[in-house]
């Protein structure tokens, strides 16, 4: 198993701490930059989350800087706080071996601690841009010696506004160094940081069928939102997954969260109002598995580097394909398999042949889980006027009266009209059969509908009102 790390280069006792962390080949993402960056040859490669980027500039770090050094030889530049943790506990993983001492360095956490830790000696900062700047303002941070520097989600921290702060880093260092950013997407500013500051830099890229999502199971199930929650827990209950559920807004987050705790689940949530220590608490508690699922934005989630997640659930469908791999690369790492679920409203649809156009890979349908026999829905689930109605907001209810009641169109539809109290231009079309008929209402009136009218008699018989889905 060894070998076949180390026949790209990477060292012994590197490859040693890889097979102790469970891995067992390389990713095509280190086949193709471990030995160009061991020769010290500077390059962008555009890569995946899920890819194994932080074990490919991890090796080459670990192989290049010496160990044990008072000043840091090498930094590691990452849009957040939780990245910069989970880069810097890969890379002390890594290091196990070798000796080399890596520190987080991020906002939002007490300086003071910071700073000891860099008082003491370290070979390696992973760190974000504002804090790093910080540090070097004050005189803390020394980066006249790196040899090496990574920026990890360069796309993301340009996205971010750190363009100002990274090029301040930049000038902090040497010129005469080896510089790599990894990147999901290559926009022009990527490119052109690129020239700025890189020496014919190598570009590297795995194409979208290299991605290490072979191990991910991709499904959606056509759901509307009054009924996302059924789905859900129908899911929770009979798989009891280990899960990432992302939400789009830190408000639908909070109320989810909620929710789910009220239904006795074992849940956390992130996002970017929480404060930091309860973040990483919240990391923690997910990781060694005191929860079962994480509820997230996807800013809070960026970075998150957890190889047992069985599931991730898009309880909220992202509007871009980039945002969807990233959430998916959260399961099916490690060697393991994972699940990737989205739910899809009426509307939604499209998104789910764009992605497939995208990506080259199918998302197949699925229908919500039946519930195990005996065993009660911890949700109920309801009609979703929006997810069956046509494109004019028109929905089918059968009614239980006929030719053999005596109703007509025109008079089926005044009862209906003054004993449900609908207005006459929200009834469409109306067919009638011998002991039944079929009513288009808008759906606003849905409720009405079926709750009213059948409190009502025609005649003398019991009304009963049915959903057409």
């Amino acid at each position: 198993m060894i070998s076949k790390f180390t026949d790209l280069g990477i060292s012994e006792d590197v490859a040693k701490a890889m097979e102790d962390m469970g891995w067992e080949e390389p990713t095509p993402i280190q086949i193709k930059a471990v030995p160009l960056g061991l020769k010290g040859i500077d390059m962008f490669a555009q890569a995946q989350t899920g890819t194994g980027k932080t074990g490919t500039f991890g090796a080459i770090l670990l192989d290049r800087v010496d160990a044990k050094l008072k000043t840091p030889s090498a930094i590691i530049v990452v849009p957040t706080r939780e990245l910069a943790n989970q880069v810097s506990d890969e890379i002390s993983k890594l290091a196990k071996y070798t000796g080399h001492v890596c520190v987080p360095i991020y906002g939002g956490a007490s300086i003071e601690g910071q700073l000891r830790e860099l008082e003491k000696g370290v070979d390696i900062i992973a760190g974000t841009p504002g804090r790093v700047k910080d540090m070097i303002m004050r005189g803390a941070l020394n980066l006249t010696k790196v040899k090496v520097v990574v920026m990890d989600e360069s796309d993301r921290m340009l996205d971010m506004g750190f363009i100002e702060d990274i090029e301040y880093i930049l000038g902090s260092m040497p010129k005469e160094r080896q510089t790599m950013l990894f990147s999901a997407t290559m926009p022009e500013d990527i490119k052109r940081l690129a020239s700025d500051y890189m020496n014919k830099p190598k570009e590297i890229s795995v194409s979208q069928d290299e991605v290490v999502l072979d191990l991910t199971k991709q499904y959606y199930i056509s759901v509307g939102r009054r009924n996302k929650s059924w789905a859900l827990c129908r899911i929770l209950d009979l798989d009891k997954p280990k899960a990432i559920i992302f939400c789009q807004t830190k408000k639908m987050v909070d109320i989810l969260e909620e929710r789910l705790i009220d239904l006795k689940y074992r849940t956390e949530a992130i996002h970017g109002d929480m404060p930091q220590s309860k973040r990483e608490r919240v990391i923690k508690d997910f990781k060694n598995d005191e929860t079962d699922i994480l509820i997230a934005t996807d800013v809070a989630a960026r970075g998150l580097d957890i190889d047992d997640i069985s599931y991730v659930i898009n309880y909220d469908m992202p509007e871009d394909v980039d945002t969807y791999i990233h959430r998916i690369g959260r399961t099916g790492r490690a060697g393991k398999e994972g699940i990737a679920v989205s739910f899809i409203t009426t509307e939604e649809e499209y998104l789910i042949r764009e992605f497939e156009l995208r990506t080259e890979m199918r998302i197949e349908k699925r229908e919500v889980p039946d519930a195990e026999e005996g065993s009660r829905d911890t949700i109920r689930r309801v009609v979703d006027y929006d997810q069956i109605c046509d494109v004019y907001g028109m929905c089918r209810f059968e009614i239980n009266l006929g030719k053999n009641d005596g109703v007509g169109k025109v008079s089926l539809a005044d009862y209906i009209i003054r004993a449900a109290r609908i207005r006459d231009i929200s009834i469409g079309k109306i067919s009638i059969e011998s002991d039944s008929s079929v009513v288009e209402v808008h759906k606003d009136f849905g409720n009405r509908m079926t709750m009213d009218l059948p409190k009502m008699k025609y005649r003398g018989k019991q009304v009963r009102v049915k959903v057409i889905q």
